[in-house]
């Protein structure tokens, strides 16, 4: 009587990952033999991405460095305007020591 329990349990058991795997898009692996199952889940990577992608990439791109050296310009006028910016080239402290 135990072992036909034994079975019954194991059989549902195996029911339920089964259904699991179904319901959650999960590969089952009962034997634990490696697979490629991980290398295919990875997201894709340079040249694969930028072929698939290549007018969204260059677009955004452009946005980015735009705005990066909006930002760059921005701190620099803030820096002018307190006096904390570099100075022209050639009106620095070396140059003012030479006139001297």
């Amino acid at each position: 009587m135990s072992n036909f329990r034994l079975l019954l349990a194991e059989a549902a058991l195996k029911g339920v990952t089964e259904a699991r795997a179904r319901i959650f898009v999960h590969v089952l692996n009962p034997t634990g033999q490696p697979s490629g199952i991980k290398i295919l889940r990875k997201k894709l990577i340079g040249e694969k991405v930028a072929a698939w992608y290549t007018h969204m990439i260059s677009r955004g791109m452009i946005l980015l460095s735009w705005l990066v050296k909006k930002k760059r310009l921005s701190k620099l006028e803030m820096q002018k305007r307190r006096g904390k910016a570099a100075p022209k080239k050639g009106q620095g402290r070396r140059a003012l020591k030479r006139n001297k």
